[in-house]
């Protein structure tokens, strides 16, 4: 079978559409007002608020492709399956139909749309535990589709039960499968589930729980179903193709790194284990990646979702100087990005000026760092060399001086030892190692106590600082101007983090009359109303406030403020959830105002009773 993405989206899309479903966009890869992650690393996270019972303005049957960016396992991008960017196709039911009518469409999508044969697919459902007992209703929904009971495993929790993270929505799954061997497929599915020839294609999950903090279960207001289908590799798998970067979603990135580096073969033979080939394949995923998120207008920076980006421009610049690409990398890279997928991700096309200027700017600056790097090195060699010859000192460069290297000037291990080669120095491979290890360790344990909790537990102080957040707003575009834009934001019980687009310091001054904007419109009791219209009615009426437009479905929700005087405090485009009345929720402080990107201040700010 050939298919291309473009194929595979548009089947999807047309199958969907033909259920009822309305086809909503994908959202912004910047979670809005959720700190339990950097990304949307999902097709269900955007969604959070309606799987736990919020109204969607779309309606309760939803589908799209949606951007996702994971990057907890960036070293093993380069192999056929890892990407840090990649696509997810997802539809949804908000309370509607349930696993009889999912499990068939799954069915009849795989079987009629796509014409996969039944004697290469297999499935597997939940096997139940003392949270939620044996899922044979989704055993006899497939058996009744014309899947043999051979082909049906019961799995336990590891495979078969999803969930956002420790709390929030979660409940049980089922898996399809594709046989990727030469060989015919096993029949008992149950005995032969790990072999690797059978490769997951797609994800029902049957949401039905929001387990609580304490660890216990409670039904959630609806049943959801939230799948998702990776893009990607479904096409690698529908194609036949081993990995990936054989399909075309890398076709033309590939093709401009041979281009630009001279060496053919890493678009003729993508997937070849030689340095230069995996090099290739980092370089095309992490340009990939860095050109989506800077269309979110993320600009590199030393914090959170900057500090991603960064990494992502400055590892592409490192193998891309492996493959002998010594400047000007960057740029044509990205105009091939922009190119490919552009026309499912206007915001691409819509910011490019800004893509080209900042991923250019971050290559200049490396290019400089790693200059400078270099002459660091030069200092560390001359002092052990030094003390070789006066005290016979071993001549070792020791691990945690090849890892401050690293760490400061972007030096990964290889071009130290390379280095260190042309002085006849050693490396101490294992302590660099452990300090790299070290790093991660604190980095992950920084991150899971920055981003704990959120938007997902929607607690009443989470919901009162996302409505002074709307109130802020107002009052940043009163005082600074209405070139004041939300860039990202992240509220948890305690506080609230919003980014916005200014390019100056705020003074005092400034900041107190933001402060006093939010106070008075507290003190007014302003009350929320809701109104859902046409997003082009909204785009076009100048008394909406809205960033991100893109991401939303062609009916919005407008959430207006206004006091019984008939004063209107804000009026701002939003997903929810909001408080009622603003006279319930205390008094606003800002307890910081700094930058968090070129561009991009950031303010951190509480409610206090």
């Amino acid at each position: 079978m050939k298919i291309t993405t473009d194929d595979l989206r548009k089947k999807w899309l047309d199958f969907w559409r033909e259920k009822n479903h309305a086809i909503i966009p994908s959202a912004g890869v910047l979670p809005e007002n959720d700190p339990t992650a950097l990304f949307h690393n999902s097709g269900m996270h955007p969604l959070v608020p309606y799987l736990s019972g919020e109204k969607h303005p779309a309606g309760t049957r939803l589908a799209n492709f949606q951007k996702c960016v994971r990057t907890g396992d960036i070293d093993e991008v380069g192999d056929a399956t890892h990407l840090t960017f990649f696509e997810m196709l997802g539809n949804w039911s908000l309370g509607d139909y349930f696993k009889k009518e999912q499990i068939a469409w799954s069915f009849e999508f795989l079987t009629e749309t796509l014409k996969l044969p039944l004697a290469k697919l297999a499935v597997s459902v939940f096997a139940g535990d003392d949270d939620a007992p044996r899922d044979a209703e989704s055993a006899e929904f497939w058996g009744k589709s014309g899947v043999p009971k051979s082909r049906i495993a019961f799995l336990g929790k590891s495979e078969n039960w999803w969930k956002k993270g420790d709390t929030g929505p979660c409940g049980t799954d089922t898996e399809m499968f594709f046989w990727t061997g030469d060989e015919p497929a096993p029949e008992d599915f149950q005995k032969t589930h790990d072999d690797p020839h059978w490769v997951e294609i797609w994800n029902d999950v049957f949401m039905t729980f929001d387990r609580k903090s304490d660890g216990s279960l409670e039904n959630l207001p609806q049943k959801n179903v939230d799948t998702g289908m990776g893009l990607e590799r479904t096409v690698a798998i529908l194609n036949g193709k081993k990995s990936v970067f054989e399909t075309d979603a890398f076709a033309e990135i590939l093709e401009k790194i041979a281009e630009l580096s001279g060496h053919l073969d890493v678009f003729q033979n993508p997937t070849a284990e030689t340095e230069l080939h995996f090099s290739a394949r980092i370089l095309a995923d992490h340009i990939r990646t860095a050109t989506i998120i800077l269309g979110d207008r993320v600009a590199p920076s030393n914090t959170d979702q900057g500090y991603i980006l960064r990494r992502l421009i400055r590892r592409a610049v490192r193998h891309g100087m492996k493959l002998g690409i010594t400047e000007n990398l960057t740029l044509p890279l990205a105009e091939v990005v922009i190119e490919k997928l552009g026309k499912n991700y206007p915001e691409l096309e819509k910011n490019n000026d800004f893509i080209f200027e900042e991923i250019v700017r971050e290559e200049d600056q490396f290019r400089k760092t790693l200059i400078s790097g270099e002459r660091e090195f030069e200092k560390l060699a001359d002092k052990i060399l030094d003390a070789a010859k006066k005290h016979d000192a071993p001549k070792k460069l020791a691990g945690k001086k090849a890892f401050w290297l690293y760490e400061t000037y972007g030096f990964p291990f290889e071009m130290t030892a390379e280095l260190c080669a042309e002085k006849d120095l050693e490396i101490d491979r294992k302590s660099f190692d452990e300090a790299e290890k070290k790093h991660a360790e604190m980095s992950r344990a920084g991150a899971e106590q920055k981003f704990k909790g959120g938007l997902g537990d929607t607690t009443d102080a989470t919901v009162k600082l996302h409505t002074a957040a709307h109130l802020m707003v107002a009052g940043l575009r009163k005082v600074l101007g209405d070139h004041v834009e939300q860039r990202g934001s992240n509220i948890t019980p305690e506080r609230l983090r919003f980014d916005f687009s200014h390019d100056e310091k705020m003074t005092d001054d400034q900041k107190s009359a933001v402060e006093k904007f939010v106070n008075d419109a507290i003190a007014a009791d302003a009350e929320q109303s809701l109104e859902e219209i046409p997003k082009v009615d909204a785009e076009n009426d100048p008394t909406v406030v809205g960033a991100f437009w893109e991401k939303y479905p062609d009916t919005v929700k407008i959430f207006t403020f206004k006091d019984d005087a008939g004063k209107t405090w804000s009026r701002e485009l939003c997903g929810g959830p909001h408080w009622q009345r603003t006279g319930d929720l205390g008094i606003f402080k800002i307890k910081k105002e700094e930058s968090s990107s070129r561009g991009v201040r950031r303010i951190k700010a509480i409610l206090e009773n």
